[in-house]
C-alpha cells in the first residue's frame, strides 16, 4: 500500500514537472532597443525642435533680464565709486537689485519647469504610441515577454528575437 502511494506521488510529481516544462517551452521572448526606435521616429525630431525653440525663447528673455540687471549693478557701482550716491540711496538701490536678482533666479527655475512640462506633454503621446505598438506586436507574434536592451536588463539576446524592426514597421518608420 505504501509502495502504491509512493508511485502515485511520483507519477503526479513527474506530470507536474512535464506540465511546467511544456509551459516554459511555450513562452516566447523578444527584445527591443527603445532608444534606437524612439530616435528614429519623426515625431521625436519634431518634439525636440519644439522644445529647443521654447528653450531658446526662454533663454533670450533670461539673458535680457540678466543684461538689464548687470547694467543697473554697474551703474550703481559707478555712482558709488564717484560718490554720487548717499549711503541710504545705495542701500535702497542695492535692495532693489537683490529683488531683481531673485526674480531672475525664479525665472530660471520656472523656465526649467516649463521646458520639462513641455517635454512631458510632447513625449507622452509618443511613448504611449510605442507601448501600444509593442503590445500589438507581442499579441500578434505570440511573445510572452519583450525586454528593452536600452535599459540594460539583458545579459544575452539572440538577434533573431529582436522585435525592433517589427515595432518600427507597425509605427510606419524605417
Amino acid at each position: 500500500m505504501k509502495k502504491i502511494t509512493t508511485v502515485i506521488k511520483a507519477t503526479i510529481l513527474a506530470a507536474a514537472f512535464l506540465l511546467i516544462g511544456s509551459n516554459v517551452q511555450a513562452q516566447k521572448f523578444g527584445y527591443i532597443n527603445s532608444q534606437e526606435l524612439i530616435a528614429s521616429m519623426p515625431e521625436v525630431k519634431e518634439a525636440n525642435a519644439e522644445i529647443e525653440t521654447l528653450k531658446t525663447q526662454l533663454q533670450k528673455k533670461g539673458e535680457s533680464m540678466l543684461s538689464a540687471y548687470e547694467a543697473k549693478a554697474g551703474a550703481l557701482q559707478q555712482k558709488q565709486a564717484n560718490g554720487e550716491i548717499s549711503p541710504v540711496q545705495l542701500e535702497t538701490e542695492a535692495a532693489a537689485l537683490r529683488e531683481e536678482e531673485g526674480k531672475i533666479l525664479e525665472y530660471e527655475r520656472t523656465s526649467q519647469e516649463k521646458i520639462a512640462m513641455k517635454g512631458e506633454d510632447l513625449f507622452k503621446p509618443i511613448q504611449d504610441r510605442v507601448n501600444q505598438a509593442i503590445k500589438e506586436i507581442a499579441a500578434e507574434q505570440g511573445y510572452t515577454y519583450i525586454f528593452d536592451t536600452a535599459l540594460g536588463i539583458i545579459l544575452y539576446a539572440d538577434e533573431s528575437t529582436d522585435v525592433t524592426p517589427l515595432v518600427k514597421a507597425k509605427l510606419g518608420i524605417q
